[in-house]
């Protein structure tokens, strides 16, 4: 039996909110799971995974989706063995050399 590590919809009608799940490769995407790693809410981009459960899956020969990859590289957290919750912000692409530039506040002219 193939295992897969992918989502599993559980949000409401325009209120997608998504559970990272461990279920065999041919049920359907909202049935029954063998276990539950975490949560996806794609509308705040909230992201939570139980990476040391992850870790375990993938070490029995779990696959993952391109979209759960993607989950777990935004983190920064792939190989970790640790909890985490990630919260994606605009500055999260930067680099670690790099830093967020604001522009400078133009002086307005005295009436």
């Amino acid at each position: 039996m193939a295992v897969k590590i992918r989502l599993s919809r559980i949000g409401g009608k325009n209120k997608p909110y998504y559970r990272i799940v461990v279920k065999s490769e041919r049920s359907n995407r909202d049935g029954n799971s063998l276990e539950i790693l975490g949560f996806y809410n794609p509308l705040s981009k909230e992201i939570k995974v139980k990476l040391e459960r992850v870790d375990y899956w993938l070490s029995k020969g779990a696959k993952t989706t391109p979209v759960i990859d993607r989950l777990l590289k935004i983190g920064g957290k792939r190989g970790s063995v640790k909890s985490s919750t990630v919260k994606e912000k605009a500055d999260t692409n930067l680099d670690n050399n790099q830093k967020k530039v604001t522009p400078p506040e133009e002086s307005k002219p005295k009436s």
